[in-house]
């Protein structure tokens, strides 16, 4: 069985388990506690497993993958069933780009150590820290906005009828602007499509609130 190394939290790791619930594949998750003891991912053990310390891991078959996205990418691969990217090309590659605007250019701005090392080496505020990190959840849900509306699917997830990549990016990164008070009222589309996702059982048991090491 797979085992996920993640943290209920954590965005990178809400990705990937959208990805195992909508493709009904199961796994295991092992929780790396991001805060505790300053952080059980810079314990040798798991620095051993993912040199980066970061989650999510996956461990399936002996083979092992850091990376969310790398990881979303391999489960896509492995397990055909309920496909997260589309068989037309130019869909296939407007889930990709959507994907990285949350991925690659606005979650890393604000994930934790950026934040910590914000407040404890730059010593910025917490109201600074907050602009810092509203600023650029702007740009990237302004962009995503604006190339949703401009695919026009007119369906209830990004990209029309069917579940993506793109959802499974988006969501999480949704959840975690509602968590630093950052208002979605700018961005209608994006609004619907999370109503929409989070209707669906899939995505309820994904909630970092339902993991088994939610605190």
């Amino acid at each position: 069985m797979i085992k996920l190394y993640g943290y209920w939290r954590s965005t990178a790791a809400y990705r990937v388990r959208l990805a195992l619930n909508i493709k009904q594949v199961s796994y295991s998750q092992q929780s790396v506690h991001l805060v505790k003891d300053g952080g059980e991912q810079y314990q040798p053990e798991y620095q051993s497993l993912n040199p980066q310390g970061l989650v999510p891991t996956l461990v399936d078959d002996g083979i092992v993958i850091g990376q969310s996205l790398a990881i979303l990418e391999y489960i896509e691969e492995k397990y055909s069933q309920y496909p997260l990217l589309p068989s037309n090309v130019a869909e296939r590659a407007m889930a990709r780009q959507l994907s990285q605007i949350i991925a690659c250019d606005l979650h890393p701005l604000n994930n934790l150590r950026v934040l910590q090392y914000l407040s404890n080496q730059l010593k910025v505020n917490d109201a600074e820290k907050s602009q810092w990190y509203h600023h650029w959840l702007a740009q990237g849900f302004s962009a995503f906005e604006r190339l949703v509306a401009k695919w026009d699917s007119n369906g209830p997830y990004c990209l029309g009828g069917e579940l993506s990549m793109a959802d499974v990016c988006l969501i999480p990164q949704i959840y975690n602007a509602d968590r630093f008070d950052f208002s979605m009222d700018a961005y209608p589309r994006l609004q619907e499509i999370n109503q929409n996702c989070l209707k669906l059982a899939r995505f309820q048991d994904a909630i970092p609130e339902n993991q088994p090491d939610a605190v």
